[in-house]
């Protein structure tokens, strides 16, 4: 199949001229000339926003097909040594193919995701044929930095060179239909159509289709089909018979089948196994499990939508615990961790937020993170933790406790919690309301009061309108 490809690509490519993606070579083997070639090329692809960037030995300058002694396996210019000489590094893939009789060597070279690629600290680019300094092409370097920055990792493709009925046994696209509620059509080319648009596949070269990176992790029948970088985005979950991580396991699933598949069935998974509650509270009715399904299913969901797809090796991970549901994914949180409640969402994959609200997969932007504290609240759970690291982002989730059994940090959390959801309601926090969120009966207010009294103390709240201190409280920021 991989040979296939290269000779329909070197087909097409042979129709072009030399260009600022393109570059023929007899039997230049100089690594200087590989090198700075391979910065300009991965540059200049950027800037005109294509995937990949070419050189061909055994192609004469005017197009002919002429052979080559070229051996891309010389020690000379190994991968490890291009690769050491490139900043960031690229995989840069050689590949030796027989055409019409005649020896054909192709470098792909990816376009730049990160930076501006140098080769031994100088980056180039291509002006037609030539390779000067990107640095003496301002107007260059402006637009690949903006290409930059609009580049996502939902683009990349996963899988290529596909006939349309290998696009469809890779992807579940009836499920695709039904989430988007649309009858699927009867053409094959207009269900491709449909996808194409949502930019779930691509067209490739010889009438075949790519499946981009969005299409594999959302629909994907498997997602070991598409390798190692797509297949660890799987969701893992791991359920423990007690409240660490040194307990025995008693249940463990990992993820295997696109978002849109699995997502709903791992949250009917997870709280299939959790035990009904007793009731809670003297205000509000009884819950069936220690956690409502809607903050389960949005904190899964949020995981899925806001992970930083290009920490590889990594993906996102539920932990169940007697006592706490962790959800982690990978990337730290764009937004800052106090107000990632009342702000609006900031996700590094904006394709893949977007076609799951399509797919009413999670809830309409800016309601999620609110949706799960109101559902918390209505259970009088425990206040969820939100936290940030370097390269993670974690939601924890805490089965019920009385008001007497939470500890003051727990208090407070919830107090600003609450403070925050009234706020965005309109409203402001105030001492019966939190009593009504805690499950404090009458006559016990003045636990609650104590607890505002530490809230305010800690600057996580503050007096609503300081002439009429008993009007109620806002958060801090407002």
């Amino acid at each position: 199949m991989e040979k296939q490809r290269d000779i329909e690509l070197i087909n097409a490519l042979l129709n072009n001229k030399e260009n600022e993606c393109l570059e023929f070579k007899g039997n230049n083997t100089d690594p200087k000339v590989i090198g700075k070639l391979c910065s300009a090329l991965s540059n200049s692809a950027r800037i005109l926003n294509k995937d990949h960037a070419y050189i061909l030995w055994g192609v004469s300058d005017d197009g002919r097909i002429i052979g080559t002694n070229f051996n891309p396996n010389d020690e000379n210019i190994t991968k490890f040594k291009l690769s050491q000489a490139l900043n960031p590094s690229i995989h840069c893939d050689f590949r030796l193919v027989t055409h019409q009789d005649s020896n054909i060597v192709i470098l792909e070279i990816p376009a730049t995701t990160i930076a501006p690629i140098e080769f031994n600290g100088t980056a180039y680019v291509r002006i037609g044929s030539a390779t000067p300094k990107l640095s003496d092409h301002l107007d260059k370097m402006r637009i690949l930095m903006k290409n930059l920055q609009t580049y996502t990792w939902e683009q990349e493709v996963a899988k290529q060179f596909l006939t349309a009925d290998e696009v469809l046994s890779y992807l579940a696209c009836e499920v695709y239909f039904k989430l988007i509620s649309q009858t699927p059509p009867q053409n094959i080319d207009e269900k491709l159509q449909y996808l194409e648009k949502d930019n779930i596949v691509k067209k490739d070269i010889g009438n075949k289709w790519n499946i981009l990176n969005l299409g594999a992790l959302l629909l994907a029948n498997n997602l070991n089909d598409f390798g190692v970088s797509i297949a660890r985005k799987g969701v893992r979950f791991t359920a423990y018979n007690g409240d660490n991580k040194a307990e025995v396991v008693s249940h463990r699933k990992e993820g295997s089948r696109g978002y849109a598949i699995a997502l709903e069935g791992l949250v009917t998974y997870i709280n299939d196994l959790l035990p009904n509650s007793e009731t809670i509270g003297e205000v509000y009715r009884q819950t069936n499990a220690p956690f409502p399904k809607i903050a389960i299913r949005e904190i899964i969901a949020n995981a899925l939508i806001h992970q930083d797809m290009t920490i590889t090796g990594a993906g996102p991970q539920v932990e169940l615990f007697n006592n706490r549901l962790e959800v982690t994914n990978p990337g730290k949180s764009l937004n800052d961790i106090d107000r990632i409640i009342d702000l609006p969402p900031r996700s590094r994959n904006e394709g893949l937020a977007g076609l799951m609200r399509r797919m009413k997969l999670c809830e309409e932007q800016g309601s999620d993170m609110d949706k799960i504290i109101y559902s918390v609240e209505e259970a009088q759970l425990p206040a969820p933790i939100f936290r940030t690291y370097d390269n993670s982002t974690q939601v924890i989730l805490y089965a019920y406790r009385p008001f007497s059994d939470l500890t003051t940090e727990e208090r407070i959390r919830a107090c600003y919690q609450h403070a925050v959801i009234k706020y965005i309601s309109g409203k402001k926090l105030k001492n019966s309301g939190l009593c009504t969120r805690f499950g404090v009966k009458k006559g016990n207010e003045s636990q609650v009061t104590k607890v505002i009294k530490n809230a305010l103390s800690e600057g996580l709240i503050k007096i609503a309108d300081t002439e009429s201190p008993r009007s109620g409280y806002y958060p801090f920021w407002v």
